[in-house]
């Protein structure tokens, strides 16, 4: 995943790439508010996990489904050890959660209006609202613990598998 830039309604907007883990294929996939996105190519959900700064931290915050904001530093070795967690329950929630990873050397304002002061962080939003809170690297029983009370489970007909 990398960050992009697409035009979006006569503005640049940031967007992710995202590599499809069923076909391979990679898409851009910008901010977005409803729905979910889903490969150009097999038409699967995606694991929809994506960078933001202050600059487009408030877009990337908005979606259909909850949204898991990471807080998070290169030099953080917790940070490191959580990172393949969060992307195992990414993928294991593909269309039903949003991963929105938030450097906090690049965006401190971001994590000072979350009151962040270790990390890492995860908080959940749900609707511009924080609803839950995990801090510290929490082993993956706990996280996916902690999803499993704001993610609907899954259904034959959304899976998208």
């Amino acid at each position: 995943m990398r960050a992009a830039w697409i035009p979006a309604a006569g503005q640049l907007m940031a967007a992710a790439v995202i590599k499809c883990p069923h076909c391979g294929t990679k898409n851009r996939v910008g901010p977005r508010e409803e729905g979910v996105p889903r490969c150009a190519s097999c038409h699967r959900h995606l694991p929809w996990l994506v960078p933001a700064d202050s600059a487009t931290f408030e877009a990337e915050i908005k979606a259909s489904v909850p949204v898991l904001i990471d807080f998070w530093a290169p030099w953080c070795g917790p940070c490191k050890w959580v990172e393949p967690v969060i992307e195992e329950a990414t993928r294991e929630n593909a269309g039903r959660l949003k991963v929105v990873k938030v450097n906090v050397d690049e965006a401190p304002a971001v994590s000072a209006r979350y009151g962040v002061q270790g990390i890492p962080a995860l908080v959940i939003v749900r609707d511009g609202q924080e609803v839950d809170r995990l801090v510290g690297a929490v082993p993956k029983q706990q996280l996916e613990q902690t999803l499993a009370r704001h993610v609907e489970a899954p259904t034959a007909a959304g899976s998208g598998s």
